[in-house]
């Protein structure tokens, strides 16, 4: 057997766009099923997104803390941002979001892992990149608006993320799944042996 998910498509028979917002929108498609039934999906329809593990030398990560109005509750996250154009190099996205959330920059960047994060019902895809060598951004801030003027920001050792997380007390999905995977990942082959950051992403390509 081979561990690895496969592309595949299912038969659509009629589709409609009942709902258009700004960045994304919400589709149904009529599907054809294995026994040749058709059932109704519901599902969003997103951009994709990058996230940023970003690791400095005293085994901190860089974390933000924003209310998301969906769940009632102020997370704490890791820096985060849309793949505003199509075909946008997801590495050139990471850097903008890590400058404009953390005025913060890195000089060696790794695909740490890709995500769909609600596949049963949205096609978002993330890439999560582990950033290392921190320093601070050169310039003038970038100006925040909305949730991101009442963020809150903080650097946090990997291992109290890992322990928040398994205890339940954190639940952003990008800084679970980017703190575990971080830890899995030194006591597996090393950060080191992680794929490039131009390393090739299927569910959202792009151009180098």
């Amino acid at each position: 057997m081979e561990l690895q998910d496969t592309p595949e498509e299912w038969r659509v028979v009629a589709t409609t766009t009942p709902f258009q917002g700004n960045k994304t929108s919400v589709r149904t498609d009529d599907v054809v099923m294995p026994d040749g039934t058709v059932a109704r999906r519901d599902y969003q329809v997103h951009p994709g997104s990058v996230a940023v593990v970003a690791l400095d030398d005293q085994d901190r990560l860089l974390l933000l803390k924003q209310y998301r109005h969906p769940v009632r509750q102020k997370l704490w996250e890791i820096p985060a941002g849309l793949l505003d154009v199509p075909g946008e190099n997801p590495l050139h996205a990471a850097q903008r979001e890590l400058y404009e959330e953390a005025h913060v920059k890195a000089e060696d960047w790794r695909v740490l892992t890709d995500v769909y994060t609600t596949p049963g019902g949205c096609d978002e895809a993330v890439r999560i990149f582990l950033a290392r060598d921190l320093s601070e951004a050169q310039g003038e801030r970038f100006d925040v608006a909305d949730e991101e003027a009442d963020m809150e920001l903080a650097r946090v050792p990997l291992a109290d993320v890992v322990r928040g997380a398994l205890a339940g007390e954190l639940h952003n999905n990008c800084l679970v799944v980017g703190a575990l995977s971080l830890a899995a990942a030194r006591a597996g082959d090393g950060l080191d042996a992680l794929r490039p950051a131009e390393a090739p992403w299927p569910a959202r390509p792009f151009e180098a």
